[in-house]
């Protein structure tokens, strides 16, 4: 997980932020899971049953999420600690902060200036389906959707300023 292909982050210049978001996320998964993230072929249903969060202040303020649902969620952390998937459940909450965690660094360090000038907030997940997040972003989040071992996830970031 390295610098290449970084863009520069200047005032509102975000061309290519995706692009790397999704090289981030394609990374952490291949490293920590060993697991290669696919693109979905049709219209994905939006997973909202577990939510890690990772705030990010500095040169860029925002916060970077990864959705998935609680099935992909148990697996994710069955492969990141290499434990069975009915031993996983206790320690969900962790891995998937650590993996919103990863996604947010990574991301952060492929864009020429940022990784120093951008600090990480401990991460927080968020468990259930009921309820609804409001950010200050001025744009709208950029997103990403991906298929982990054919289960959708939804990784995006709200920028703030």
């Amino acid at each position: 997980m390295n610098s290449s292909g970084g863009v520069l982050a200047v005032g509102n210049k975000q061309e290519g932020w995706c692009a790397l978001l999704e090289l981030a996320a394609r990374e952490v998964f291949q490293l920590m899971l060993a697991s290669d993230l696919t693109a979905p072929t049709a219209e994905i249903t939006l997973p909202h049953e577990v939510t890690s969060m990772v705030g990010l202040a500095g040169q860029l303020c925002g916060v970077l999420s990864v959705r998935c649902d609680e099935k992909s969620a148990t697996l994710m952390t069955s492969k990141m600690l290499g434990v069975e998937i009915d031993e996983a459940g206790a320690d969900m909450s962790d891995a998937l902060g650590e993996i919103c965690n990863m996604v947010a660094g990574n991301f952060k360090n492929k864009i020429t200036g940022l990784g120093d000038g951008c600090m990480l907030s401990p991460p927080t997940v968020i468990t259930g389906s009921d309820y609804t997040t409001y950010t200050a972003g001025e744009k709208p989040a950029l997103e990403v959707r991906l298929l982990f071992e054919a289960m959708p996830i939804v990784i995006s970031l709200e920028i703030h300023s």
